[in-house]
């Protein structure tokens, strides 16, 4: 996170807080938070009103993040905060209230029997609940692994063979590959075992200490790291791809990088359609239109939207392509914009005058952004549906001067079509150049004269 992407405008007003919030559904019936003992998240009562779990990362001044659960949350004094709270707090509230707890070693069992005890008045409010503190960090560490994995890949990377776009995703890869459960169990089985192995040379150590020096060895205790906390994926953070004679692929061409990280989404849709046990996983790509020709680019988006069929998988976009927005279905697109409070907006895109995904028509309905390729657009869709006729009837028309075989002979045409004309025929100077308020009146024609045909 960059100083540089605190929102200027609300710096100005005193807000330096950048705030993330995501929302998370298709959650697992069974967590464990606390060791091994299972619970679920509606049983910590970390979902909001809708039952999805909804996190808000903060980072005042573009700092370390500060992270919270936005849930519907008990508030009552006598059982709020469980999870800010050690077990020794747990014990103490369920002996003041003589509270019936199957387990008093348990902290899952004992938060649910003190909920339990006051479910009648559990005052439930929403709440953030700042994972920082105290248990709830833990918590926020185990909930962590419950996510799904968020892979972005830039348009523009630093060309430089430590973060090149050939070697992202390997990463990728190996992040998700040690994600595999099995995985996890065998290294799970790895590390009991290295650790056991240094607790024996530890404790071997200490033990011909004592016989040298009783008081030193007994202020030493040997610190060894669980599992979890182990960074495996760093044993493999040297992956990467060479070309000919050990050439680092990162030495080619934009186009040649781009190319090969297409097919590792193409390989990659392929694998995760046949996995059975596939991680949740989440792809942001930056334009991926960048560097590729147009046969590439209905390659890749095909490629995309086969990846996002597979289960657990979810793909962003953001493009400037109409070639990559006309092999996409109106569902699939979002209008990020901003209204006359400079508020941003996201809204669906909703089929309107053409029958396809349209960037011309999308970027005229958001920005007003018009061309001359969307009057063409709408100009030949009707056409296409033989309504040309009924288009032009009751217009008023306008001079024309047409050459033909050296010849000059003046007509009476539409609007509509001396903008076509023009755009079509820029050899003819005969004829005023239409202005911008021209072509956009005859754009407004034509989408409203398309929306009453279908109304």
């Amino acid at each position: 996170m960059d100083k540089d992407d605190v929102n200027k405008s609300a710096v100005n007003e005193g807000d330096n807080v950048i705030s993330i919030t995501t929302v998370f559904s298709e959650l697992p019936n069974s967590i464990v938070i606390d060791t091994t003992n299972e619970t679920s998240f509606d049983a910590e009562y970390l979902l909001n009103s809708d039952g999805n779990l909804e996190i808000t990362k903060m980072y005042p001044n573009a700092g370390s993040a500060k992270v919270f659960i936005k849930a519907y949350h008990p508030t009552n004094v006598e059982c709020s905060d469980l999870l800010l709270k050690k077990s020794t707090d747990y014990r103490k509230i369920i002996q003041q209230h003589n509270i019936v707890c199957e387990n008093n070693t348990i902290n899952a069992v004992m938060r649910s029997a003190i909920w339990s005890h006051f479910s009648s008045n559990l005052q439930l409010q929403k709440l953030e609940i700042d994972a920082s503190k105290e248990d709830a960090k833990n918590i926020w560490e185990k909930i962590q692994q419950y996510l799904p994995q968020y892979c972005l890949f830039q348009s523009d990377r630093k060309n430089s063979d430590n973060d090149s776009e050939v070697q992202d995703p390997l990463k990728k890869a190996v992040a998700q590959i040690l994600g595999d459960q099995e995985i996890v169990t065998m290294f799970a089985d790895i590390a009991q075992r290295v650790s056991q192995r240094l607790t024996e040379v530890s404790d071997s150590t200490l033990e011909k200490l004592r016989e040298m020096n009783p008081e030193i060895a007994s202020s030493l205790n040997p610190i060894i790291p669980p599992a979890n906390a182990l960074k495996w994926v760093d044993v493999f953070k040297s992956v990467s791809i060479s070309g000919d004679e050990n050439i680092p692929v990162n030495k080619r061409g934009s186009g040649v990088k781009r190319l090969i990280l297409l097919n590792f989404f193409r390989a990659e849709a392929e694998r995760r359609m046949s996995s059975v046990n596939s991680q949740s996983i989440i792809y942001a790509i930056e334009e991926p239109e960048t560097s590729q020709h147009t046969e590439h680019q209905k390659i890749l988006i095909r490629a995309f939207l086969e990846l996002s069929s597979a289960d657990k998988t979810q793909v962003l976009l953001t493009t400037h392509s109409s070639t990559v927005v006309k092999g996409l279905s109106f569902d699939h697109l979002r209008l990020v914009s901003k209204n006359d409070d400079g508020n941003k907006l996201i809204e669906e895109v909703i089929p309107n005058q053409l029958p396809y995904p349209s960037l011309n028509e999308i970027n005229f309905i958001a920005f007003r952004d018009l061309t001359v390729e969307y009057h063409n657009e709408l100009h030949g869709y009707i056409e296409a549906e033989e309504l040309w006729n009924d288009y032009k009837n009751g217009k008023p028309t306008m001079n024309y001067n047409k050459t033909y075989r050296g010849n000059t002979t003046v007509h009476q045409i539409i609007l509509t079509e001396y903008v076509r004309h023009q755009i079509h025929h820029p050899e003819n100077t005969l004829n005023l150049r239409f202005t911008f308020e021209q072509l956009e009146n005859s754009v407004n024609m034509m989408r409203d004269f398309i929306l009453q045909q279908r109304s």
